[in-house]
C-alpha cells in the first residue's frame, strides 16, 4: 500500500512563476512538472494571487477548488465561476486566468495528455461504516476531514499448499491490518491487489486515470 505525505512534497514554482504547485504524482514517475514530458500528472496548486495560468499544448485540465469558496476562471475569454468540490474540465492550451473574489484557494489539478490518458475527478463523502476502496489507475486524495486506511484482503499466493501453509495462509489472510491515519491532502495509491480501503469521516477526491491510447 502506498500513500504518497503531502507534507514530505516540495513546492514548485508555476512556469510562469504566478504561484506553486505540489506535485503528488506524474506517469511516468521520472518526468519532470518543468519540462513537461509526462502524459498524465496530478497536483495541488496554492493561488493567492489574480493572474495567468501556465498553457499546457496538447494538455485536457480538470481542475477543482478544495481549499477556499470561489474561483473565477477565465478560459478563452468566457468567464467561469468555479465552487469547492466543483471539478471542472478545459483545455490546458487555451489562455486562461484567475480571479479571487472571496480570498485564497488551493486547486486539486488532473492534467492528461490528448490522445493518451483521460482523467477524472469525483468527489465523495467518507463513511466510518462503508469503506471506499482505490482502485488500480485512481488516486485518492484526502480533503478535510478524518480518515485512515488500510490494504484489502490479499489471495493466496499459490493454488497448491501443503495444510500448514493452508492453516498459516488463512491466518494471515484474515488478520486485521492496523489501520494507518491521513493527514490532509495526503494521497492513496490504487491498487488491484490487496485493494486500499478509507473509511473515516470527510471528503476524498477519487482520481481516475483512464488509457485512451495503445497500451501504456
Amino acid at each position: 500500500m502506498e500513500i504518497i505525505h503531502f507534507a514530505e512534497l516540495r513546492p514548485q514554482p508555476w512556469r510562469n512563476g504566478g504561484g506553486v504547485t505540489r506535485e503528488l504524482a506524474t506517469h511516468p514517475k521520472a518526468a519532470s512538472a518543468q519540462d513537461g514530458v509526462w502524459d498524465w500528472r496530478v497536483s495541488i496548486a496554492e493561488v493567492s494571487k489574480a493572474g495567468d495560468f501556465s498553457t499546457f499544448p496538447g494538455v485536457e485540465r480538470v481542475l477543482t477548488v478544495i481549499d477556499g469558496e470561489l474561483l473565477v476562471l477565465n478560459v478563452d475569454g468566457k468567464e467561469y465561476p468555479l465552487e469547492k468540490y466543483r471539478p471542472f474540465r478545459f483545455s490546458g492550451e487555451a489562455p486562461s486566468s484567475s480571479t479571487l473574489p472571496t480570498g485564497d484557494i488551493r486547486d486539486l489539478n488532473v492534467m492528461t495528455r490528448d490522445g493518451a490518458f483521460k482523467g477524472y475527478t469525483s468527489i465523495v463523502e467518507l463513511s466510518k461504516k462503508r469503506p471506499q476502496p482505490v482502485f488500480g489507475g485512481q488516486l485518492a486524495v484526502l480533503l478535510e476531514g478524518q480518515a485512515s486506511v488500510v490494504p484489502g484482503a490479499v489471495e493466496a499466493a499459490s493454488d497448491v499448499d501443503t495444510p500448514a501453509d493452508s492453516a498459516a495462509g488463512t491466518a494471515a489472510e484474515i488478520a486485521p491490518a492496523e489501520p494507518v491515519a491521513l493527514d490532509r491532502y495526503d494521497a492513496v495509491v490504487g491498487s488491484e491487489v490487496g485493494t486500499p480501503e478509507i473509511t473515516g469521516r470527510g471528503f476524498i477526491a477519487i482520481i481516475s486515470i483512464d488509457p485512451v491510447g495503445p497500451a501504456h
